[in-house]
Formats: C-alpha cells, structure tokens, sequence
C-alpha cells in the first residue's frame, strides 16, 4: 500500500495527539504502522512481499577490525547477484564501520535469506550487521 506524503503526515498527528505526553519517536512510530495494518492488511502483506524482494537496502556493519570482514560481506552479496552501487569504510584503531547500498533487485534470494546471511557473517566474525529495506529510511525520516 502506498501512501501519499500527506496520508503519512496525518497519521503520524493522529498518532502525537493520541499518545499524548507518552508520544516519543517509537510509540508514534508503533501507532502509525499498527494504523496502517489497520486501515488495509492485506494490502500491506502484498506490499511486504513487492518491497522486500527488490529495491534498495542499506547494510551497516562495525565492530573490532579482522583481516577478510569486507570480504566476507562482499562475496556473500556478490553470490547472491546483488549491485553494491554505494560504500563507504572506515577504520579508526582496532574498530572498522562500514555502510553499504546494495540493490537486490536481480538477487534470486529475498529480503529474509539476505539478512539470515548477514546474521551468519556476524556471529562469525563477531561482529554487528544490519540489513535494512531502504524505504524504512525513507518513511522514519518522513515521519
């Protein structure tokens, strides 16, 4: 389901006026996906479905530096015929970040087996890895 800037905006002061002083950036949050589920489920499961299994995600990764961390998550995406169209690294002392956009578009895996591997990465490298859907960016800031 798709909604406009304004059908978002009017959810989100629904949802202040209705938390009230207990309003903070999650429980609005919370309010307004449980209004959304609300207003048409099963239109938002078809959604799910359309924009988990292409489009952008963002991985964030960090932790303590180890030699082959960027090339475990790169191999991974590249197996999966993902596109790393942006990254940026960084390596300050013993600690490394890094932040990826990656289209999976043409990935014969979904969004889930995407983030199972990357959950996999992480519990071996002890690290931390975070796949997020690009359009959960692009609606909290809308927010």
């Amino acid at each position: 389901m798709k909604l406009s800037e304004d059908q978002i905006r009017k959810l989100a002061l629904d949802a202040i006026n209705q938390l009230g002083d207990k309003a903070t950036p999650a429980s609005v949050k919370q309010t307004v996906l449980e209004s959304v589920t609300k207003l048409s489920p099963g239109a938002l499961e078809a959604d799910k479905h359309s924009s988990t299994s292409e489009g952008r995600v963002i991985i964030t990764s960090f932790g303590l530096n180890e030699p082959g961390v960027v090339a475990n998550i790169t191999r991974t995406l590249s197996e999966a015929r993902c596109d790393i169209q942006d990254i940026s690294q960084k390596i300050m002392g013993d600690f490394f970040t890094m932040i990826m956009i990656v289209d999976i578009t043409s990935s014969p895996r979904d969004f889930k087996e995407l983030q199972e591997e990357m959950k996999n990465i992480a519990e071996t490298l002890k690290i931390k890895i975070y796949l997020q859907h690009e359009e959960v960016f692009r609606q909290m800031h809308r927010l």
